[in-house]
């Protein structure tokens, strides 16, 4: 199929599709005009590619899990370097969970206060 078809079929942009294929995520068959190619098995890519992307994967990250996904369940040890990317993402994510609930505690104090401050006013 054409990048086009591959696009209306996945959701994905053109322009996501070429970013995928030039960081090597996704491999079309070049045609003698220099067409792209691609196979049913890139629309299931492509989706893959997007769920990983939803997760806050990198690109970079997300060529390390498509290899391992790749090379199926004989390959533990370098699976074990995927999980290890999964828990430092969760980390990253719990932290910046954190830190948005202190700006949303001092957000909600700041808050209380104008509220205090715009009734103080209002009664006077």
């Amino acid at each position: 199929m054409k990048i086009s078809e591959l696009s209306r079929r996945t959701g994905a942009s053109t322009r996501s599709i070429r970013h995928y294929e030039e960081k090597k995520l996704i491999t079309p068959v070049r045609l003698d005009n220099d067409y792209r190619e691609f196979d049913e098995s890139a629309v299931e890519r492509i989706r893959l590619i997007q769920f990983y992307l939803g997760l806050g994967l990198t690109t970079e990250q997300i060529a390390e899990v498509l290899k391992c996904e790749d090379a199926g369940p004989v390959e533990y040890e370098f699976c074990d370097d995927v999980l290890k990317t999964y828990l430092e993402k969760a980390d990253e994510i719990d932290s910046r969970i954190r830190s948005l609930e202190i700006v949303k505690q001092r957000l909600d104090e700041h808050i209380v206060q104008m509220t205090k401050m715009m009734e103080k006013q209002r009664a006077n």
